[in-house]
């Protein structure tokens, strides 16, 4: 079980990006959180295993329809995160 962070930059607020990502995490058994930051990028935090999580990161690079993502950076974070579901905040 790994934990990561990305945050996604680009037209990323206002387009579902947030409830989309929940959806397409939880369809890969990925537990975590989404949310939007003052700056105007998405943080997602995601917990599972190591290729579900890549073909995750394979979609936040794409988006919902109505996004336009520019980059994603990704980091490795702390594994004392836990959680028991894909929250939207």
């Amino acid at each position: 079980m790994i934990t990561r962070c990305f945050i996604i930059h680009g037209q990323v607020q206002g387009v579902f990006y947030r409830d989309n990502t929940r959806k397409e995490a939880l369809k890969r058994g990925i537990t975590g959180s989404a949310e939007n930051l003052k700056d105007g990028t998405v943080k997602v935090i995601v917990q599972g295993l190591q290729t579900p999580i890549d073909e995750l990161k394979l979609w936040l690079l794409e988006g919902p329809e109505m996004s336009e993502v520019i980059k994603v950076d990704e980091v490795d974070i702390e594994d004392d995160l836990e959680f028991n579901n894909f929250s939207v905040r």
